[in-house]
């Protein structure tokens, strides 16, 4: 136990001992071929869409394999410290599921593990919360490594705190004296007072998250290098709520034959490819996974690796599906998840997707409104491609410029900030300042001076002409 987790030289012991932990983390939170049934709980201060509550939950659901066979609304001031739900809920929730022959309960909140043990004695079936659901959605999708270490990076940081609350036999005593068969798991020179079996199993998820973090860390450099190699180009990223039809524009402008299905999460890894805007101009595009509401924050870190090409990009294009009548809320969410990334001020254009199918076209203009600037589109039929080039061949003219900037030493986060947004030719310290050369976009130079009153041009800065 001494060979670290992961190396090739692990022991079988050990990696078996991994094996039924995983086996046990995917069983637990697999939905495939089952009947579901939905519970949603309505807190006070919760945006949800009232005409259908748990429309997105029952999406989730079937793009997790499971088939949706009745739900459960609940409006409460505050969860209910046991089970989440009330004692007369719980059993309305098991009267429904027994009606509907129900296998599995998935909740639209997240739940604490000593209330899903609580519920699960009630209801004696399955519960998942939302945020294992959707890491299990993620975990069906997963096709290249990165995805695949990525995913179980997250499912063990999800699971990890969760051991005592989801296994009980985790509670064996490992070691311990005499004869017994539970004695002999250590063998001679192990007997004494022992140690938990939950112990030993949380020491073997802990090591196994050490040794992911490590490989996503050479991933993340990797991917670093490659963003930065493509400074000398103006880079777009495709942001948006998932199934909001971003890979299907991409495959609309540019050779990028990226999947495509109406399905949530239908693409998890990144694909960056050339867009020609004509008069020998282009710019790389690249598709990113798709956002949702309530996205689990260790996913968003786990996959922040993916997410390099929203982070680093010179202009963000929001796709957004303008045929669901949920769109403003899934503005909301994306826009979230973008601060979250640290990405809310850069340049970003919304595309409002799918007009030729919307039902209301009476959302299209209240986003416009709210939006100055959208594009309206239809990726599937080519309608207002032409506009949507045109501004980006508006946003291409502010190219990069090379200026000199001084900020104090101490300035971590500005320093992190400009190698972040712009190319660093060179930098030189002195005993209180650091002095950098960089290459950089207008507009966010504009931006980092507006929000860092520390940071000096010490090179004359563009005109405002030149930043546009």
């Amino acid at each position: 136990m001494g060979v670290p987790f992961g190396d090739p030289g692990l022991s079988g012991t050990f990696d078996a001992r991994f094996s039924a932990l995983a086996e046990l983390v995917r069983e637990d939170m697999s939905v495939q071929r089952e009947r579901a049934l939905l519970v949603k709980v309505i807190l006070p201060g919760v945006d949800f869409d009232t005409r259908n509550p748990l429309g997105e939950l029952a999406a989730l659901t079937e793009a997790a394999g499971a088939e949706v066979v009745d739900g459960v609304l609940q409006k409460r001031l505050r969860p209910a410290t046991r089970a989440y739900v009330g004692r007369g809920k719980a059993q309305e929730i098991r009267e429904r599921a027994d009606a509907n022959e129900a296998a599995v309960i998935i909740f639209d909140n997240e739940l604490a593990p000593s209330q899903i043990r609580a519920l699960e004695m009630v209801v004696e079936r399955k519960i998942l919360d939302r945020s294992e659901l959707i890491l299990d959605i993620f975990a069906s999708r997963a096709r290249t490594l990165e995805a695949r270490l990525q995913v179980e990076l997250a499912q063990l940081q999800y699971t990890a705190p969760r051991l005592r609350g989801m296994w009980t036999h985790l509670e064996r005593i490992a070691g311990a004296g005499g004869g017994t068969g539970v004695g002999t798991v250590g063998g001679i020179g192990t007997r004494g007072p022992g140690e938990r079996q939950i112990e030993i199993d949380r020491r073997i998820v802990s090591r196994r998250i050490a040794y992911l973090k490590r490989e996503l860390a050479e991933i993340d450099g990797r991917k670093i290098r490659e963003v930065q190699a493509r400074r000398d180009e103006f880079t777009v990223s495709l942001v948006g709520y998932t199934n909001a039809g971003k890979s299907t524009l991409g495959n609309a402008l540019t050779d990028a034959k990226q999947h495509v299905e109406d399905k949530l999460f239908a693409t998890l890894d990144t694909k960056t490819a050339r867009w020609a805007l004509g008069e020998g101009r282009s710019v790389l595009l690249s598709d990113t996974v798709g956002f949702v509401r309530d996205l689990p924050h260790r996913l968003v870190a786990s996959f922040r690796a993916t997410l390099e090409a929203a982070i680093h990009a010179d202009l963000l294009l929001h796709v957004v599906d303008v045929s669901t009548q949920d769109a403003p809320r899934q503005i909301a969410a994306v826009d979230q998840v973008l601060e979250e990334l640290g990405c809310d001020g850069t340049p970003t254009v919304t595309v409002l997707n799918k007009c030729d199918v919307a039902d209301d076209p009476s959302i299209i203009q209240v986003l416009e409104n709210r939006l100055p600037g959208a594009v309206r589109i239809s990726a599937v039929t080519g309608m207002g491609l032409d506009a949507l080039e045109d501004r980006v061949r508006e946003r291409l003219k502010s190219k990069r410029i090379d200026v000199t900037l001084r900020m104090p030493v101490h300035e971590g986060k500005l320093i992190a900030r400009i190698d972040q947004k712009a190319q660093v030719l060179d930098r030189r310290y002195d005993s209180t300042c650091v002095e950098m050369d960089v290459r950089i976009n207008p507009t966010h130079l504009q931006q980092l001076a507006g929000r860092h009153r520390t940071l000096r041009i010490v090179a004359p800065s563009p005109s405002e002409d030149e930043a546009r």
